[in-house]
């Protein structure tokens, strides 16, 4: 057999391979003598039939069977003998005047490989890596959302300015019903509030979400609309009553601090904000370690500059999953997954470039670490080491979870280099400026 690749460019070539009568002629012979014995032609008892009749009824058959397993066998033994660095899988050419019975059969398979390229972490850029903290402004919300919460809701019957008011907004044709809870201090114009002021439980008040709420992102929180619609939205939405409620603050106590925090943990006002700006800060650190990642990904995709195989890969597409996908789709499918491919292409290129490798261990540590966050956030504050490695175990032996504990090591890991190569400049800010700087507004 003769196997040649034929570039096409640099991430398109296809495969040759030229098959001839002895790559497949034994296997054929061993194949109709096994087929003899169980051979039945009109006119003749069942394994007494010549062979020549036997091999004239199946061998073309038999041969064709023949032929695509030694292909199929010789293309994979290529494949890693030449160590290609492919993106999906060879896709046959389609030859409609395909003779099975010529002296030499020529098989031909388009390829996409992936791309050389050079990639530079610590390329001038833009990005920053924020530091947010949380101000006296958002640590006393805080604290009154903590007496709120664990305070006595006492019903009323009407609404008044400090009421709690439970209920559903809805907006069918935008397939908006969502139940939630709000002040009247949450909407933007006092308008808006004192069309609730009076009304009773069964009440319908109707508002527009257009300038609804101080902040248009609150939509997504009180009606869950996408971030995308936040700010052209300028719909009606019916809210309908449900309960009614004047919150009775509760007492900041020792009481209310050792339920909250465990037994001694806070024993005044000053630990109490003090715990609550140690655990936003070390919330909103992760959400800047994500947006760092999410930015320096923007940045090398931007900036690492490849060819892909994007007609080759469009058609590959075409042929996976168990729903073929037409032409159109391909194209759509190809259009969203895009940038995902380029910067995994350039994540494997970064991590071998620095030598970054993924062991047992350093899932293990991970998913134990997580483990151990997700316990405590349920009031398991001391698991044993026993009680936390079952867990880790049980975890770790499904393997859709160690697909997406591997990942998360990954990205930590992409992180800590980002930080090191890419050089961001430092910035300190508050929640909302981090906010803004986030969405870009």
């Amino acid at each position: 057999m003769d196997i040649k690749r034929v570039a096409i460019d640099a991430v398109n070539e296809v495969i040759v391979m030229n098959v001839v009568h002895m790559d497949y002629k034994g296997q054929v012979a061993k194949r109709i003598n096994e087929k003899m014995p169980l051979a039945q032609v009109k006119g003749f008892r069942k394994g007494q039939v010549p062979k020549d009749l036997v091999a004239k009824q199946y061998g073309k058959s038999i041969k064709i069977e023949e032929v695509k397993k030694v292909v199929d066998l010789a293309l994979e033994r290529y494949i890693q003998s030449e160590r290609l660095n492919l993106l999906g899988t060879p896709l046959p050419k389609v030859n409609e005047n395909f003779d099975w019975d010529a002296e030499e059969l020529t098989f031909e398979y388009e390829i996409g490989l992936v791309p050389n390229f050079d990639i530079n972490l610590e390329a001038k850029n833009d990005i920053v890596k924020y530091v947010v903290s949380a101000d006296d402004k958002l640590i006393d919300g805080q604290v009154e959302r903590i007496q709120k919460q664990f305070g006595k809701a006492n019903p009323v019957e009407k609404v008044k300015a400090d009421a709690d008011i439970t209920g559903t907004f809805v907006n069918e044709a935008n397939e908006i019903e969502n139940k939630t809870t709000f002040a009247l201090s949450v909407f933007k114009d006092k308008a808006t509030a004192d069309l609730f002021i009076g009304k009773e439980v069964g009440d319908v008040v109707t508002v527009n979400t257009k300038g609804l709420f101080q902040d248009d992102h609150q939509l997504m929180d009180y009606l869950k609309v996408g971030h995308d619609n936040v700010h052209d939205l300028a719909i009606d939405v019916t809210f309908t009553i449900e309960a009614i409620n004047v919150s009775e603050p509760a007492e900041l106590n020792q009481e209310l601090f050792d339920k909250l925090f465990g037994e001694g943990k806070v024993a005044t006002l000053e630990d109490l904000k003090a715990k609550i700006k140690e655990d936003a800060e070390a919330q909103f650190a992760q959400q800047a370690d994500q947006k760092l990642l999410m930015d320096v990904q923007d940045f090398l995709i931007e900036n690492t500059k490849f060819d892909l195989p994007e007609s080759f890969l469009k058609k590959w597409l075409q042929t996976v999953g168990e729903k073929k996908m037409t032409a159109e789709e391909a194209e759509v499918e190809y259009a969203r997954s895009e940038k995902g491919l380029r910067f995994q292409l350039i994540e494997g290129k970064a991590m071998a470039q620095s030598n970054i490798q993924i062991t047992f261990e350093d899932l293990k540590e991970f998913t134990t670490g997580a483990i151990k966050q997700q316990m405590a956030q349920f009031g398991q504050t001391n698991p044993t080491d026993e009680e936390v490695q079952g867990i880790v175990a049980r975890v770790l032996s499904n393997q859709d979870e160690v697909k997406r504990l591997s990942e998360q090591v990954v990205a930590s890991k992409m992180l800590e280099l980002f930080k090191e190569k890419a050089n961001p400049t430092v910035k300190e800010v508050t929640y909302e400026e981090f906010v803004a700087a986030s969405y870009g507004e």
